[in-house]
Formats: C-alpha cells, structure tokens, sequence
C-alpha cells in the first residue's frame, strides 16, 4: 500500500474567480486515478476518476465555450 500524498494543483487557466477544480495527476502512476475536488472546499469530498474520464473531463471543459 502506497502512503503517496496528493499534491493539488489549478490550472494555469484559472483566473482566481474562485470557481475553481484541484487535481492531484501525481496518483495516477501509483493508484491509477485522478483525483478531483473544489478549491474553495478543500477539506471536501474529492472525486476519483480514471485517467480516461478525467481526459473526458478536459476536452469537455475545453469544447465547452462559457
């Protein structure tokens, strides 16, 4: 069993307007997912998903013209 940390980060898109997600892409190699979680709630719940969503998830977002 792996005793990695995450380690968050925002995208270098983010402006800071405070709707912002938190990845932690350093797992992905040992667990084998991606976990997500809203920056403003940080000690929130984190939603884990397979590298393939979460490449899903980006090329929606970057589809997606708000």
């Amino acid at each position: 069993m792996t005793t990695e940390s995450p380690l968050w980060y925002k995208s270098s898109y983010s402006e800071n307007g405070g709707q912002c997600v938190e990845v932690a892409a350093n797992l992905v190699a040992t667990r084998g997912v991606v976990p997500v979680r809203d920056s403003k709630r940080t000690s929130g719940p984190v939603l884990m998903v397979t590298p393939s969503a979460f490449a899903g998830l980006v090329a929606l977002a970057r589809a997606t013209d708000v």
